[in-house]
């Protein structure tokens, strides 16, 4: 898990910094990536780079998209994560 910083711009131009934890996975394709916090927020790229730039943009527009008072709400959750080891037979 990657924690990506980003900013939320309000109607007034006051900044405010959240951390957003994204989870990317890999496969033949390439990265997946997605924000827990961010229902639907969700993006890929052939490499880890490329996923990473465009899971990005992928929040910048989410954020542009939803009320700011979801947003916060949204963020304020806390995500919970863990390292499991499981045996196979």
């Amino acid at each position: 898990m990657l924690n990506l910083f980003i900013f939320v711009i309000d109607q007034k131009y006051r900044k405010m910094n959240y951390k957003i934890n994204i989870v990317f996975t890999e496969d033949e394709h390439g990265f997946f990536a997605y924000a827990p916090e961010l229902p639907g927020c969700y993006s890929q790229g052939e490499t880890f780079e490329d996923a990473n730039k465009n899971m990005k943009e992928a929040i910048e527009l989410y954020i542009e998209a939803v009320p700011r008072e979801e947003i916060i709400e949204l963020l304020s959750k806390e995500i919970l994560t863990k390292t499991m080891e499981v045996n196979l037979v």
